[in-house]
């Protein structure tokens, strides 16, 4: 069996995408001591425009963390945390995309 260059790039992209979400949001929250999460927009200003970056990068690991804390706490039903992984992949294997394309690029 064999894989399809397209299929292995869209991996890449994917598993990258979750990766950098995750570090993004983890070293917001290292560096400011502040929860990463979209309600970061609506500070207003300078605050709201710097941290767009932030949000649109880490939103799959902030859709996914927020998910998994609504089913614990509000018991919200499994097929809505379904739509919302499909969500985050989806961003995921777009973001993934943009950073490997970004990474060609500097040709690293």
């Amino acid at each position: 069996m064999t894989i399809q260059p397209f299929a292995v790039e869209a991996l890449q992209s994917l598993f990258l995408g979750f990766a950098f979400a995750g570090l993004l949001a983890s070293a917001f929250e290292l560096f400011t001591e502040r929860r990463a999460d979209f309600k970061l927009l609506q500070a207003g200003g300078l605050t709201a425009v710097a941290s767009v970056p932030v949000v649109v990068f880490s939103a799959p690991f902030l859709i996914l963390r927020n998910m998994m804390q609504g089913r614990q706490s509000d018991g919200r039903p499994f097929s809505f945390l379904m739509l919302a992984g499909l969500t985050a992949g989806i961003w995921s294997l777009v973001s993934g995309r943009v950073v490997l394309d970004l990474l060609h690029l500097l040709g690293a």
